[in-house]
């Protein structure tokens, strides 16, 4: 018997083969197209898998918004793209009351946010203004506009990419906006081979657009399917003592002037049992917990300046803290 199997119940066992099958199509779906990115393309699944939103950051040119907008085509279901631009207005995004001539009377006219699936370019563009008419939508699903709220569809999710080196013309997204993700994804270059063979498809694909040989192979009803039979995976006790420990030692850690909220551990432990789901496996292991741990809690931690002007980053600091706790036998 390995050490995880005694985490394991041996009764009302989940059965994950559809969820398992049908997130190995949408990455084959998306793998047509995209070289390399399993990182990101595995945490956006499971940010959709966990019901949470994701923030994906990287230099230009290296398919951020383009996996995000393929996943989202592998989904039979409402998506929107979103550009946001400095001139942009909350009402541009969640919609506004007009006056109807015919009848005389304000009606509701819904914004791109009343979607499945939405992805915001450049979030960082707009304004804190435009910026914080999110909050509501990501954080409740919901959208109030002139006292009357609107329920947005199930499964909402939001993915917004920005620029790292960019600063010229942009807005800093404020903590309490990055709270409201679930993920911030790091984007990097890609290594040589997987540049030559971006290079090499790029090439024998020639005219053929690339996009179209994406399809759709789940449905938004069976995302929403799979959000429910996640929060039915098995967490050990123990798994949950590993989980506040490591929230813990980044509220006691030197280096740190800010450590993360109860909402990080819950996101933590919400996308480790996604990240189970993923593996096909119906209980977390603390290797869930390490998969999504940088990703959960980058955005919501904060270097000393001291710590900030020697280099350090914050990943370099969970790191320690991860390899300080002892793992659960």
């Amino acid at each position: 018997m390995s050490e995880f199997e005694k985490y394991m119940p041996f009764e009302n066992r989940l059965d994950l083969t559809v969820l398992y099958d049908k997130m190995a199509a949408v990455k084959a779906e998306v793998k047509k197209v995209i070289v390399g990115q399993d990182q990101l393309l595995d945490m956006l699944l499971i940010s959709i898998l966990a019901s949470g939103h994701s923030l994906i950051e990287g230099l230009p040119g290296v398919a951020k918004t383009l996996s995000a907008k393929l996943v989202s085509k592998t989904i039979a279901s409402d998506f929107k793209r979103i550009q946001f631009t400095p001139d942009l207005m909350p009402s541009d995004v969640t919609g506004s009351s007009i006056l109807d001539l015919k009848t005389n009377e304000f009606i509701f006219k819904r914004g791109p946010i009343f979607a499945n699936i939405i992805l915001i370019d450049e979030i960082n563009r707009a304004p804190a203004k435009t910026q914080a008419s999110l909050f509501e939508s990501m954080a409740e699903r919901q959208v109030t506009v002139d006292g009357e709220t609107y329920f947005l569809p199930t499964p909402f999710i939001v993915f917004a990419t920005q620029n790292p080196i960019e600063h010229e013309g942009t807005y800093r997204l404020p903590e309490a906006q990055l709270d409201r993700f679930l993920f911030k994804i790091d984007v990097h270059y890609p290594d040589q081979d997987q540049e030559l063979l971006i290079l090499k498809e790029h090439h024998l694909q020639k005219a053929q657009d690339k996009e179209a040989l994406v399809q759709q192979v789940v449905s938004s009803q069976e995302i929403a399917d799979f959000q429910r039979l996640i929060k039915s995976i098995y967490v050990h006790d123990e798994i949950l003592i590993y989980i506040a420990h490591l929230i813990s030692k980044t509220r006691n850690n030197p280096n740190l002037t800010l450590g993360a909220s109860p909402r990080a551990s819950i996101a933590i432990l919400e996308s480790a049992k996604a990240s189970a789901a993923l593996n096909g496996r119906d209980f977390v292991t603390p290797e869930d917990i390490k998969k999504v741990a940088f990703a959960v809690l980058g955005h919501r931690v904060m270097l000393t300046p001291e710590k900030e002007m020697e280099g350090f980053t914050t990943d370099y600091i969970i790191d320690q803290i991860i390899a300080s706790i002892e793992i659960p036998r």
